[in-house]
């Protein structure tokens, strides 16, 4: 029962976070769109400039005032429980998911932190890593833009790293997406609300409002934007394990965040020209790229039974894999190819043992109340037509099982391995 519960806490929380964040990303993208289209050619006096639009079956006609109005609206719309809400229901999100079960999830397979520690660092680096944010855009730097976001991404992506060294790939992935959002809610927060509060306050005391404060606030907000797609992508990763298990995955990370700032500069200046259009072609030969150097390498034939190979000691095996240079594209291991066919027996064994304690429908395993992702391992045909999900995940990325928490070994891998590389044969 206690499985049942967290799985629809999961599920709450995760919906929760899902729709405040769509809420959020799109009044983003909406109000960085208008500030980037407004007609700015002779307008109005008092007004920096307006924009036409039509959506919904009505047209409607925006403005823009260059600081404020002479006299404020009876009715003003805040746009900011959008971004607390993401921030609040991610960070329990966080902590329903990694820190309950942080061996299973958190912590790196064959780490012997302690799980209050790993939580500490987490917890941590959420404040450092706003902290440092903060006073960098208040530095000189600040006054740098494209300095500051250099090296903004370099110590983002040297949190990835570090975060890899002692943290599972999916916990390091989401630990960066979480700096990320925290910084951009500590936008919303510690600046741009108050900005925004000063100006109206400045209106309703007919005083004159401070002009730095609108624009250090519609600075952040331009940062967030950049910041939005790398973040949507950190949610969407835990499905694909060619990116966080890989033994690269600091710099996987760091080419599509490097992708996706792209894209989303493409759309930000496209109203002014056309001369940023190279990115979005720029970013798929990226992406096509990063596929091809993740590719698992093809296993190499060997004249070495895969049954006398797995019974042989894990350093020699260990000593035959790192014989030969692997590319970006290896992962921690290479799984050796057998001169016959493996035996299925061994392997369906393997299996039950090592992945179907979760992967059932049935699990054993008291920290799930029905199969992960609806992967079921019961029968031989099932293990058959998941092969390519086994060999990614198992022994490829070697991501699973989680944390390692049935303690497959390096010989049980190379036997599913060199199974499926001679076919999946079930005979």
């Amino acid at each position: 029962m206690e499985a049942h519960l967290t799985e629809w806490l999961n599920l709450s929380i995760r919906w929760v976070h899902m729709i405040t964040g769509i809420a959020w990303i799109g009044a983003s993208f909406y109000f960085v769109w208008l500030e980037n289209n407004l007609n700015r050619k002779n307008p109005r006096d008092g007004l920096a400039g307006d924009l036409w639009a039509i959506h919904g079956g009505g047209i409607y006609h925006l403005e823009k005032y260059k600081l404020a109005p002479p006299k404020m609206p009876d009715n003003l719309h805040w746009f900011k429980w959008e971004a607390y809400w993401t921030w609040m229901s991610g960070v329990a999100l966080l902590m329903v998911v990694y820190y309950l079960n942080p061996s299973l999830y958190l912590i790196a397979p064959g780490s012997d932190m302690a799980p209050a520690v790993a939580i500490a660092i987490g917890l941590g680096s959420l404040v450092a890593g706003y902290v440092a944010y903060h006073f960098l855009c208040d530095s000189a730097l600040g006054k740098r833009p494209a300095l500051l976001g250099a090296v903004l991404f370099v110590l983002l992506i040297a949190a990835a790293y570090g975060f890899s060294l002692i943290f599972s790939g999916r916990a390091a992935y989401l630990h960066v997406g979480a700096i990320i959002g925290t910084i951009m809610v500590g936008n919303v927060f510690f600046t741009i609300m108050p900005a925004q509060r000063a100006l109206v306050k400045a209106i309703e005391d007919n005083t004159t409002p401070d002009p730095s404060l609108p624009a250090k606030g519609l600075l952040r907000s331009r940062h967030n934007n950049y910041f939005t797609l790398p973040v949507l992508f950190i949610m969407i990763s835990n499905h694909f394990p060619s990116t966080y298990g890989s033994q690269y995955s600091w710099l996987i990370l760091a080419g599509i965040a490097i992708f996706a700032v792209l894209v989303r500069h493409y759309f930000n200046t496209r109203h002014d020209s056309n001369k940023f259009a190279w990115t979005l072609p720029a970013a798929a030969l990226g992406m096509i790229c990063l596929a091809y150097v993740t590719s698992p390498m093809r296993p190499a034939p060997s004249a070495t039974p895969v049954a006398a190979q797995a019974s042989q000691p894990a350093a020699v095996v260990a000593q035959a894999e790192h014989a030969s240079e692997a590319p970006l594209a290896a992962t921690q291991t290479e799984t050796p190819a057998a001169a016959g066919n493996p035996d299925f027996t061994k392997v369906n064994g393997v299996i039950q043992e090592r992945c179907a304690v979760c992967h059932s429908a049935t699990p054993s395993s008291p920290m799930f109340s029905a199969a992960p992702a609806g992967l079921i391992l019961d029968t031989p045909q099932q293990i058959q037509q998941q092969a390519a999900k086994i060999q990614a995940q198992a022994v490829a990325s070697q991501v699973m099982p989680l944390g390692n928490i049935t303690q497959m070994t390096q010989e049980e891998r190379n036997l599913i391995g060199a199974w499926i590389a001679q076919g999946a044969k079930l005979d």
